[in-house]
């Protein structure tokens, strides 16, 4: 098969297509067909050697995966040859989804959601379980709370606006003016731009607030949460000042680091079947192009997310 691998961290140029050995599904595995699989900002750090996740190159990159199932363990009863599926297997190892087949235990992948394309239900994986497992899981988001998403013009941020509003929130959005109307077709109540205006003196009273962007927004969001708020963090979740800034302040602090689950799949299925989740892609492009979409997601400019298709 081929995949996309590298010898030595740097920067997009070391990613390259090679052929490789299809990998061999072990008891509780299946093997998918990848027909879409997306990139997110954690695989640029990886690449570069600023996140050794994976440890030393070579290796392939990647998480997020649609595709079909092409053969099932016997014993595995979720699945069998032909399904559509979706997921983001194995993480934090290596999965290995920049490649025309990726193995995953079957209880971390799930059926994908029949009203979307492979390209859609590939970008959603890591980004929904993010923002599924921060807003509902940690938070408990219910109806009527005033919600704060940092960075909703993102790959989480963009589906944390969407879930939070279907979870009944009043939901106020920090992004760049430019993706200020993109923002607010996915539901926001207010949006904020954060160039322009300090979101600290410009909202307030807030339940919740969800940072996607770190550097410095978590302890300053800790001044607009009420007392008894919580500040869900996914960049700075190892942050013991910050979570003893916020338990001083009588706020409760929630890092979180995503999880592979079958059960947040479904949930995010349920909402995009009923009409209130869609993924957005920006750019869809061939495995070959792998460097250009890393280079596309570390200048943060991108809407949504970027795919790339085996």
């Amino acid at each position: 098969m081929r995949a996309v691998t590298q010898r030595s961290f740097g920067g997009p140029d070391v990613l390259e297509v090679v052929e490789t050995e299809r990998p061999v599904p072990l008891p509780a595995e299946v093997l998918v067909r990848v027909h879409a699989t997306a990139v997110n900002p954690v695989d640029a750090y990886i690449r570069a050697g600023s996140f050794p996740l994976l440890g030393e190159p070579p290796f392939v990159l990647g998480w997020d995966v649609s595709g079909v199932v092409e053969e099932v363990v016997p014993g595995v009863t979720r699945f069998a040859p032909g399904d559509e599926v979706f997921g983001m297997p194995l993480f934090p190892r290596a999965a290995g989804a920049y490649a025309e087949y990726v193995v995953a235990p079957s209880r971390q992948i799930a059926r994908k959601p029949a009203g979307l394309s492979h390209a859609e239900a590939g970008a959603l994986p890591l980004v929904g379980l993010t923002a599924w497992q921060g807003l509902v899981d940690a938070a408990g988001v219910r109806e009527g709370d005033r919600v704060l998403v940092h960075g909703a013009g993102g790959g989480v941020g963009h589906v944390a606006v969407q879930i939070a509003k279907a979870l009944g929130a009043h939901v106020v959005a920090t992004a760049s003016a430019s993706k200020h109307d993109f923002v607010r077709s996915l539901g926001a109540d207010e949006v904020i731009d954060y160039r322009a205006a300090d979101f600290t003196e410009a909202t307030g009273d807030l339940d919740v607030v969800y940072d996607a962007v770190g550097g410095g927004y978590g302890e300053r969001s800790l001044r607009v949460l009420r007392p008894g708020g919580v500040l869900v963090t996914a960049v700075d979740r190892e942050d013991a000042a910050l979570a003893a800034a916020a338990a001083a302040a009588g706020r409760r602090f929630a890092g979180i680091t995503v999880e592979p689950d079958h059960t947040g799949l479904e949930a995010l299925t349920a909402l995009v079947e009923s009409g209130r989740l869609r993924p957005h892609v920006a750019h869809v492009l061939p495995l070959e192009d792998a460097a250009k979409a890393h280079e596309l997601v570390e200048s943060g400019r991108t809407q949504g997310k970027i795919v790339l298709t085996p």
